[in-house]
C-alpha cells in the first residue's frame, strides 16, 4: 500500500525531503526537514520511497509492519525533544509546538484544551477516557518547560467519564479541572482564557498576554510520548462520521499511521451509505472539501461524508465569520448546489487585525438584522453562513 506524506502539515513553508527515490525507510525515520518555520516529518511505516514531488513523499509500505519505531535523537532538554519529534498543534492549526512553548510564563497557566467542540468529533475525549495519565504527564512537562505554576484541563461538564478518570490521574498534583460552556467555539483560545481566567483578550492577542499557554489534547499526548517514549509524531487520532456504514454518530480511530489513505478508513467501516456527497476533512464547521486519495496528516481530526448537496439555483448572499467557514468555502458550497453568489458580508463582530479578520467576541454571536438587510438589498434571495448562533 502507498502512503502519502504531505510536505506541508504545519504552519510555515513546505518541508524539504531528506530521502530520495528507492531509499528504504523505517517507521520513525526522518524523511523531511523544515524550511524555516515548520516541523520534521517522519515515516509512519517501514517501506521504500517510490516518488517525491513538490507536495509529497510517497512510500510503498512493506507487507509486514510493526508498531516499533526508531526513537528520536538524544536531546538536551524537553523542548529539543518536542522539536525532534516534529510536534505541531494537532487541533487543526498546525503551529510548531517547540516554537509555541519557548516563552516562559512564570506563575502562569498551562491549559489542556479538551473542548473538542466541533460536532461529531470524539477522539480527544475517547483518548482521555482510555489514557488520562498520559495527558496529565504531558501537561506537567509543559508546566516544567514554561515555568507555569498552574495546570488546568479545560473540558465540558457533559464528559463525565473523562472527568472521572482525569481526577484519578491528577491525584495530588497541582492541576485542576475547569469547565467550559457547551457552545461553539468553546475551544477557541480566547474563549478558554475568557471563561477560565476571566481575561478578555482583544482580537489578535495571544494567550501569552494572559500569562497562559494552551495546547490541544492530542498535542499534549504527543509531547508526553516524545519526552517519555522518544516517539516522533507518526500516528494520528481521527473520527470518521456521516454517510458511512457502521460509523454511527462518529467512529473514533486511535493511532492511525500518518500518510494512510482516508478512503481505507471509510472502507473499514463498511463504505458509504448511499446517496452520499463530498468528503469533508476536518470538523463540520471548519472542515474543507477532500478526496478519497487524501492522506491522514498531523492536523487531520475528522473524515466526514456528507449528504449530496441539494439543488438550489437561487441567488445567494454569504455571511462569513472567523469561527466557521470562510468565503471560499461558502462559495464552493453555493457553486456545488448550482446557486449564484451575488452578495458577500462579514459578521459585524469581525475586525481586521494585521490583514486578517478576527472575531471581537468569539462564542457570543450578535444579531445580524442589518447585515441581512444589506445582503437582501444586493439581490440575495437566500443566505448561507458559516457558524452564526443568531
Amino acid at each position: 500500500m502507498d502512503f502519502r506524506f504531505l510536505l506541508r502539515q504545519h504552519v510555515g513553508a513546505p518541508c524539504v525531503p531528506m530521502v530520495k527515490v528507492s531509499d528504504p525507510v523505517r517507521r520513525g525515520q526522518k524523511i523531511a526537514e523544515p524550511n524555516g518555520l515548520g516541523a520534521y516529518i517522519h515515516s509512519s511505516i517501514n517501506g521504500k520511497v517510490t516518488e517525491i514531488n513538490d507536495t509529497e513523499i510517497i512510500i510503498a509500505g512493506d507487507e509486514n509492519q510493526s508498531k516499533e519505531y526508531l526513537p528520536i535523537d538524544d536531546t538536551k532538554d524537553f523542548l529539543e525533544a518536542i522539536k525532534e519529534a516534529g510536534i505541531v498543534g494537532a487541533g487543526g492549526a498546525g503551529f510548531p509546538t517547540h516554537v509555541k512553548l519557548k516563552a516562559k510564563i512564570p506563575g502562569g497557566y498551562a491549559i489542556v484544551n479538551a473542548a473538542e467542540c466541533e460536532p461529531v468529533l470524539g477522539h480527544n475525549i475517547q483518548y482521555i477516557e482510555k489514557f488520562a495519565s498520559k495527558i496529565i504527564s504531558g501537561l506537567k512537562i509543559i508546566m516544567e518547560i514554561t515555568d507555569a505554576e498552574h495546570g488546568i484541563v479545560a473540558i465540558k461538564p457533559k464528559h463525565k467519564h473523562a472527568i472521572d478518570v482525569l481526577e484519578k490521574a491528577i491525584g495530588k498534583d497541582n492541576i485542576k479541572i475547569k469547565f467550559l460552556p457547551d457552545l461553539y467555539p468553546a475551544g477557541d483560545e480566547r474563549v478558554i482564557v475568557r471563561e477560565l481566567l476571566g481575561i478578555e483578550l482583544k482580537p489578535g492577542q495571544l494567550p501569552s498576554e494572559a500569562n497562559a499557554v494552551i495546547q490541544n489534547v492530542e498535542t499534549v499526548k504527543n509531547i508526553a510520548f516524545a519526552v517519555e517514549d522518544r516517539k516522533p509524531v507518526i500516528d494520528k487520532d481521527v473520527t470518521v462520521g456521516g454517510r458511512v456504514r457502521n460509523a454511527g454518530d462518529g467512529k473514533t480511530f486511535l493511532d492511525v499511521p500518518i500518510g494512510y489513505p482516508v478512503k481505507n478508513l471509510i472502507d473499514s467501516l463498511g463504505g458509504y451509505i448511499e446517496p452520499h456527497g463530498e468528503i469533508v476533512l476536518g470538523g463540520p464547521f471548519t472542515g474543507k472539501h477532500g478526496s478519497e486519495e487524501a492522506p491522514v496528516t498531523k492536523i487531520l481530526g475528522g473524515i466526514l461524508v456528507a449528504m449530496p448537496f441539494p439543488t438550489d439555483k437561487r441567488k445567494f448572499g454569504i455571511l462569513a465569520c472567523e469561527c466557521g467557514a470562510q468565503e471560499s468555502r461558502l462559495k464552493e458550497i453555493v457553486n456545488a448546489m448550482g446557486g449564484q453568489v451575488v452578495a458577500e458580508e462579514k459578521c459585524k463582530r469581525m475586525t481586521e487585525v494585521n490583514g486578517r479578520y478576527r472575531c471581537e467576541l468569539p462564542g457570543v454571536c450578535p444579531g445580524q438584522a442589518q447585515t441581512v438587510i444589506s445582503l437582501r438589498k444586493k439581490g440575495a434571495e437566500v443566505i448561507l453562513t458559516g457558524s452564526c448562533g443568531d
